[in-house]
């Protein structure tokens, strides 16, 4: 029988050591056992170099990929089945457990436990099926993730931090455990997708962005940090859940959610540096405005909601013309939606028109309408009007709805940026298809449950002549014996090559001209052969490519404005950007 010697080196029986946590047990050396709940114990850890620590970090873990040597070498043996798989059939085995799965959120769970175990496969699955998995990773799947977060969370995959650290938010962040950090995705959860309110859940959206950032754009996975700041819900259904992991309290305002959001983004420059980036991601209109507004020229940050949503549309629209004919001065815009994406994109049109045709941009405004909740927006209804709808407001009498809107106004461009499902009719879209023969119709709302109308709609109700895309993904579609081939405006083009470009041309601001010049970038993707099928994106199975031009473009423009501090620069840009790129493939052990 095990025994163990006491202080007076006596042998001591475990069945008879009332110290022993469990009779017969391990003695329970730090009193845990022994201790009541009022009780403080020291959480005391002991490092072994042993192969089991390596198979629980997902930076080196390599599962069954682990070859004989290996596992000799790092104490491997026997905590691993006999078998050796390469990288490539274990990406095999792992595509057809997910495809197996008969629910979305069954794979999004499944796939995130892979992260959280095996890093370098989890990026090459992502990177090798990207066009599968896009849809699993982020919209829309990511949507129903965060709705459940509560119920399906697991493991920290960021830093969350609440009122409760107030005053102390350098400490929490030296509390992660990268110190290298370059780019990070902050939410409050106030505006997830087009879901609303979240809180403390929307943490799946920056963990999301940022994956994206690793397998689209290349971006290091240590040098991105999700954050979610939590100043509580106004969602009554998430106080009363037992399950939900925010603070159940109401939502702060005014000068103690301005005071929180200062000092988080003092410490992050003082933690990180002046070149770390900070993009911004479904905060609530009137917050992402003010935040954009007031760090733009303090710190590097980017709101993809307004500025990606933006670069990505007008990328799309730019690629139009070849199908549609004309300038972009020659067309007319209308948008669905006048919040940040809505407001953000038609900016963003208004530059580059004005760009082109070296006419100021508050002309260039004008061929740009807005309809919001109340109508059309224009000029009588100023009084009233939020700040960042003010430049919209044109002359014109009141019009009351959206089809009333199209009739008057005779849009080329349709642009949906609602968050609200349904809202492109039947009528809308032939009144659309009657004033043009090929109406350019974009139904950006995310996830597909809020798009403004289905790509079958849209080809149905036209008769097939409209150029359609969308925010989130639609099948192909055949009407009257053809299959059209819907385009998606994902942000997830635009984002990771342009935080790539920021980054490995040490860029210290985000100017406009930058937005621009990866929006023509990513046009330049679009092939003859895409054109032939109707689509205005490139696909994406060729995105790292994508990125790595829009990448250069990026860095380029930001050579020539002197916002770049990475020298000399680079002769070849592209090249750059691709030798910059991470690649998840197993790296051999000593």
């Amino acid at each position: 029988m095990a025994s163990t010697l006491k202080n007076n080196g006596e042998a001591c029986n475990d069945f008879d050591d009332k110290t022993s946590g469990v009779y017969g047990g391990v003695r329970d050396v730090y009193a845990e056992d022994m201790a009541s709940e009022d009780q403080g114990i020291t959480p005391w850890s002991v490092s072994v170099a042993s192969g089991y620590s390596l198979l629980r970090d997902p930076r080196f873990n390599k599962g069954l990929a682990f070859c004989d040597k290996e596992r000799d070498a790092h104490y491997l043996a026997g905590l691993l089945p006999p078998v050796v798989l390469s990288q490539e059939l274990q990406e095999k085995r792992m595509m057809k457990i997910l495809r197996e799965y008969k629910l979305p959120l069954q794979r999004y769970m499944a796939i995130m436990d892979l992260q959280e175990r095996n890093e370098k496969l989890f990026y090459k699955l992502l990177i090798d099926n990207v066009e599968e998995l896009l849809p699993v990773v982020y919209t829309p799947t990511v949507g129903e993730a965060c709705q459940k977060y509560g119920s399906i969370y697991r493991r920290p995959q960021g830093l969350f931090i609440s009122l409760k650290e107030k005053g102390r938010i350098l400490e929490v962040l030296r509390n992660w455990p990268e110190k290298l950090v370059q780019v990070i995705v902050v939410t409050d959860g106030e505006r997830i997708l087009g879901l609303g309110d979240l809180g403390c859940q929307g943490m799946g959206i920056p963990v999301g962005k940022l994956s994206l950032y690793t397998a689209l754009g290349g971006v290091r996975p240590s040098a991105c940090l999700p954050i979610t700041i939590d100043v509580g819900t106004n969602n009554k259904a998430l106080l009363e859940d037992e399950f939900y992991i925010g603070l159940k309290q109401r939502r702060a305002t005014g000068q103690e959610y301005n005071e929180l959001l200062e000092e988080f983004m003092l410490a992050v420059k003082q933690m990180y540096g002046e070149k770390v980036l900070i993009q911004f991601e479904d905060f609530a209109n009137h917050n992402a405005f003010e935040l954009l507004s007031k760090y733009r020229s303090t710190h590097l940050v980017f709101n993809d909601d307004i500025q990606g949503t933006a670069s990505v549309v007008l990328s799309g629209l730019i690629a139009a013309l070849k199908l549609v004919g004309g300038t972009l001065a020659d067309h007319t815009f209308l948008f669905l939606g006048a919040g940040e994406a809505g407001t953000g994109i038609a900016e963003l049109i208004a530059l580059e028109i004005s760009k082109r045709t070296n006419a100021p941009v508050e002309e260039a405004r004008k061929k740009i309408w807005l309809v919001d909740s109340k109508g059309l927006i224009i000029d009588s209804r100023k009084k009233s009007l939020q700040h960042f709808k003010k430049p919209w407001a044109h002359k014109h009498e009141p019009v009351k709805d959206l089809l009333g809107a199209v009739k008057a106004i005779k849009p080329t461009v349709l642009i949906g940026t609602s968050g609200v499902g349904k809202t492109f009719t039947k009528e809308v879209v032939e009144a659309m298809a009657a004033i043009n023969e090929k109406p350019l119709i974009l139904a950006l709302s995310n996830p597909t449950s809020q798009s403004e109308c289905t790509a079958e709609e849209a080809y149905k109700w036209s008769e097939g002549r409209a150029i359609f895309a969308s925010g989130s993904p639609f099948e192909p579609v055949e009407h009257n014996g053809k299959v059209y081939v819907p385009g998606q405006a994902n942000n997830a083009y635009i984002f990771p090559g342009f935080g790539l470009g920021l980054i490995m041309s040490g860029t210290i601001r985000v100017h406009d001209d930058l937005l621009l010049a990866a929006a023509e970038a990513l046009a330049e993707q679009v092939s003859e052969e895409n054109y032939a099928k109707g689509l205005i994106y490139p696909p994406f199975k060729s995105i790292r490519k994508i990125s790595a031009h829009i990448a250069a473009k990026v860095a380029a423009k930001a050579y020539d404005l002197g916002l770049a501090s990475r020298l000399p620069r680079p002769k070849d840009l592209v090249n750059y950007a691709e030798s910059c790129m991470y690649t998840p493939v197993y790296n051999n052990y000593r």
